[in-house]
């Protein structure tokens, strides 16, 4: 039997930045050795383009989603993103060397360059979706569990099959496992051979994975099939960790028992809560006067809220605060803000959707309780309740909370408790992968969640 070979979502991702690339270096390409008139071509100005350029469309990608393929899969989407992002790109460019360089170009050239980059990424885009939708996108999945967590099989495998994400695997199989170890017919050997692409073990205890099962694992993994625990799964998938939904250690989740520590990374984290402290504050200090005023007339009240949260090891601090909603808004007793809540002021909603009402917070991170990228910081009314119904919460107190974090750049905006356990997974990845990479690709998410307005 042929062997189908089904790529995953971070092999279509490659090939679909691979082919960018070529197409955006060619580009470059035809805009510095044809668009550029002779007189002014020397090697730095190759080098800087080529660089110049490709950072920027790689930095536009990402900031802008563009390589979300669900998204991809849309063809509306394709058509309008190809051109409104690549359109940017070229601009950039051309205004890059005519700033930097002043140099003159040769007409014809420069609007090939201009008009056939984003043609030429929206068809390659196209291709790239069609191809797709002939050759097999999702791996089969035989999801092995233990028989007494039968109550969150249908949550674990909706999980697998994506909840709200396409995530490329769909659960054929499913075996039990009890303490008996239980016997496999023939029909379930020959199924998990050959009809399946990937196994998801969900197992507390792996001595227990019964002898037979074992050697068709072993069978499987020979024949090139995909093994994976589910906390590695939910994991690189969901760029979370699976609270609710598994048999989980303690150690499997955060690794602490190998904790490093990282001088580059605390280096990095120095210098950016330096130079955000800076640049922030310059802003905060230029946008008080002007948000004081509207106060008074749109939002009459105090002009700063302040609320006592908790932070690192437990203990609590200040918060600060513009005031974004009616003055006595707690006047019932702690309540979580909501999408729609009526205790915010048509002009508390203006400072929320653009996140101004987030920038005296610059006066925690300046006092040393909090710093721009980590975990958000909770009340301890709601700290307390989270706590009794999630042990693993408090681990979140390991490190200064942030103004922004990863759970604020991949979950909608916490309306109840519900949300912040959802948001914990998200936290706990952070905390557990905490690089400067994942750092800058949270600076890079907030700065898009602020310019285009998302959430509350």
């Amino acid at each position: 039997m042929v062997k189908r070979s089904v790529l995953n979502s971070i092999e279509r991702k490659f090939i679909l930045l691979v082919g960018d690339v070529l197409i955006i270096l060619s580009s470059i390409n035809l805009f510095v050795n044809h668009a550029i008139d002779d007189q002014y071509i020397s090697f730095d100005l190759k080098i800087f383009t080529f660089s110049f350029g490709v950072i920027i469309y790689l930095g536009l990608s990402y900031i802008l989603d563009f390589f979300n393929l669900e998204k991809v899969a849309r063809r509306r989407y394709i058509l309008s993103q190809s051109f409104y992002i690549t359109a940017i790109f070229v601009f950039l460019v051309f205004v890059f060397t005519v700033f930097i360089y002043d140099v003159s170009f040769w007409r014809i050239p420069l609007l090939s360059f201009l008009i056939l980059t984003p043609i030429e990424i929206w068809l390659w885009r196209l291709f790239f979706g069609n191809v797709f939708r002939i050759i097999p996108t999702v791996k089969k999945v035989f999801y092995v569990y233990d028989a007494n967590s039968e109550e969150s099989l249908r949550q674990n495998v909706d999980y697998i099959n994506g909840e709200s994400t396409n995530t490329f695997y769909k659960v054929k199989l499913t075996y039990a496992m009890d303490g008996e170890s239980p016997s496999m017919d023939k029909k379930t050997f020959t199924d998990a051979i050959e009809k399946v692409d990937t196994w998801i073990l969900n197992v507390k205890d792996y001595h227990r994975i019964p002898k037979k099962l074992e050697k068709l694992l072993l069978e499987s993994i020979l024949k090139g099939k995909e093994v994976l625990s589910y906390t590695s799964f939910y994991e690189n998938i969901y760029e979370a960790m699976p609270i609710r939904s598994h048999y989980h250690s303690f150690y499997e989740l955060l690794q602490l028992k190998n904790k490093k520590i990282r001088y580059l990374q605390v280096l990095f984290s120095f210098i950016v809560n330096f130079v955000l402290s800076v640049f922030v504050g310059v802003i905060f200090f230029l946008i008080c006067p002007m948000v004081w005023f509207f106060n008074l007339f749109l939002n009459r009240g105090p002009l700063f809220y302040t609320q006592l949260r908790v932070g690192q090891y437990g203990k609590e601090f200040k918060i600060y605060k513009f005031r974004s909603m009616v003055v006595d808004a707690e006047k019932t007793g702690a309540k979580m803000a909501s999408k729609n809540d009526t205790r915010i002021t048509p002009f508390g909603r203006v400072l929320r959707t653009f996140r101004i009402d987030e920038l005296p917070q610059i006066l925690s991170v300046m006092q040393g309780n909090m710093t721009f990228i980590g975990p958000r910081p909770e009340r301890k009314v709601f700290v307390e309740q989270l706590d009794g119904m999630m042990p693993f919460y408090s681990i979140r107190h390991l490190y200064k909370p942030g103004i922004t974090g990863w759970a604020q750049v991949k979950y909608k905006y916490g309306e109840d408790l519900q949300d912040s356990i959802r948001k914990l997974e998200y936290d706990l990845y952070y905390i557990k992968n905490k690089s400067i990479t994942l750092d800058l690709r949270i600076i890079f998410k907030t700065i898009t969640t602020v310019l285009f307005s998302r959430g509350v």
